[in-house]
């Protein structure tokens, strides 16, 4: 089984020098079962909030986000901790945040299943077989402790960890940085093995190469939707509230502030004039 994803408003704010910070200021998204979604977007945009409040580690100051059917604003502590170890793997960004040292690969994998067996999952896969996954018996990793393997092999059994409940969602925040190109294409290949056996997958990337294969394409700018892509092609997106984020290479012609005519055609074409300010018509 997969899962679904509902943002709905989603508003998180945070404290900073005595300051309110709104780090996401009214999200609006849908991610339908087996998708495979890249959140792109500068840094401070807002990617990686988003992701752990899908994850259930922060809770939303307003606004609803559902994964499947529970509701992460009003879920309590207990019911976070069973939808994390049973339908959400989630992998923080850096390998090593997501592995016990003194374990080794297999023994990461089979204290992980622990937390799920608790709550009453059943029937899950051997160790080898979620570390064959991301192609990690291949090589014969499985006695080898995190610190034996390379920033891409690790990076890879973190994905086992977060895979070893059989989640329906797979949070995943940075899976490439400061990797080489072919351990890049390694991680890449692993989060689409992941996919195409039913997961849902959400990555969290400043990596073109990975938004590229993913299946869809979500830009976060200055804390909402900015833009969606599919197909190699980028789409502006109209909010709930009719707000438009523009592409940075339309802002470069028409900055923020200018005002604009909307001009509908009978065909349904729309265009945006830059209106002339009364200096000019004069």
């Amino acid at each position: 089984m997969t899962a679904s994803v509902t943002c709905r408003g989603l508003v998180y704010i945070y404290r900073l020098e005595g300051y309110d910070v709104v780090a996401l200021g009214g999200v609006d998204l849908d991610i339908t079962p087996g998708e495979s979604v890249a959140l792109l977007g500068p840094s401070g945009s807002g990617k990686s909030t988003l992701l752990s409040l899908l994850a259930g580690l922060l809770r939303p100051a307003a606004g609803r986000a559902m994964i499947d059917d529970i509701d992460l604003s009003k879920a309590d502590d207990a019911e976070l901790a069973r939808m994390r170890a049973t339908r959400v793997g989630v992998v923080l960004q850096g390998a090593s945040r997501n592995l016990l040292p003194y374990l080794t690969s297999e023994q990461n994998v089979r204290f992980a299943q622990k937390a799920a067996i608790a709550h009453g999952a059943t029937d899950l896969a051997g160790p080898r077989d979620v570390l064959s996954l991301v192609g990690l018996t291949v090589r014969g990793f499985l006695r080898q402790r995190p610190s034996d393997l390379s920033p891409g092999d690790q990076q890879r059994l973190a994905l086992a960890v977060a895979m070893a409940s059989r989640p329906r969602l797979l949070l995943v925040d940075e899976p490439t940085s400061q990797l080489d190109t072919s351990s890049r294409d390694e991680i890449i290949n692993a989060l689409a093995a992941v996919n195409a056996q039913g997961t849902t997958v959400v990555v969290v990337t400043h990596d073109p190469e990975v938004g590229s294969r993913m299946g869809r394409q979500v830009t976060i700018r200055d804390g909402r939707v900015g833009a969606e892509g599919s197909l190699g092609e980028e789409f502006a997106l109209v909010g709930r509230d009719g707000s438009v984020h523009l592409p940075p290479e339309v802002l470069a012609v028409v900055p923020p502030g200018t005002r604009l005519k909307v001009h509908v055609a009978t065909d349904g074409t729309v265009t945006l004039v830059p209106a002339r300010s009364r200096v000019e018509a004069a």
